[in-house]
């Protein structure tokens, strides 16, 4: 496994956010981090990224990790994609790109391969991109880099369709090369991409399994995710 939590709880302003969250992903494909609004699946992510306190275990490529600084874990090859995106408005899509290379030999190629609009737009700043394209910027940041595993967090809220089936695409391929923890609200998305599935309710794991296992059992999907087969 690529990543392993094992009893993961996080405390946050007298909150008991995450209570004892345990999985696995594996080192290939994408991995469904699903849940209704509020049950801690972006507090998860932070806590893997060492950006909350948290108590438990991580483990990264078999090393435990709880508490490493973040610019620690990413040079190791740890890559994110926040749920806000988090461009520079005010910079330029080529210069919010140049702040994201952390070695010698960023990968440009694969990132104007899949996203040939960002080279078109290397100038413009980033700030008056549409949201869709301000998404591009955030996953081509990470791309740029070599990375063992990506934390994915909502990629396609707030996007229209057609931008969020160009989303999906992008992640499809980037995951034949670099396993992916995802977190989305978009099942459809979720059937097309992951393989296996992890459930967050209240806190704690509810569910785990395959993706297409929760998928397929419209009350399953209902009672954990509050939504019908999609």
């Amino acid at each position: 496994m690529i990543l392993r939590l094992r009893d993961l709880s996080v405390r946050l302003g007298g909150s008991h956010i995450l209570q004892g969250v345990t999985f696995d992903v594996p080192p290939a494909g994408v991995t469904a981090l699903l849940g209704r609004n509020g049950v801690g699946k972006t507090t998860t992510l932070r806590a893997i990224l060492g950006e909350v306190p948290a108590s438990g275990a991580v483990e990264f490529g078999g090393e435990p990790v709880l508490g490493r600084p973040t610019h620690k874990l990413v040079r190791s090859g740890l890559g994110y994609v926040p749920e806000d995106r988090c461009v520079f408005g005010g910079l330029t899509v080529a210069e919010n790109l140049r702040l994201a290379v952390r070695g010698p030999d960023p990968d440009y190629d694969t990132v104007h391969e899949l996203f040939p609009e960002l080279r078109a737009r290397a100038g413009q700043r980033a700030g008056t991109l549409s949201g869709g394209q301000q998404q591009m910027v955030a996953i081509a940041r990470v791309l740029l880099n070599r990375n063992r595993l990506l934390l994915v967090d909502e990629p396609t809220k707030g996007l229209a369709p057609a931008v969020v089936s160009s989303v999906a695409a992008v992640l499809a391929r980037v995951a034949e090369h670099v396993p992916i923890l995802l977190v989305e609200q978009n099942l459809a998305v979720v059937r097309r991409l992951a393989a296996g599935a992890v459930v967050l309710e209240a806190g704690r794991v509810a569910w785990t399994g395959t993706a297409s296992d929760l998928l397929g059992d419209a009350g399953r999907t209902r009672t954990l995710l509050g939504v019908g087969r999609s």
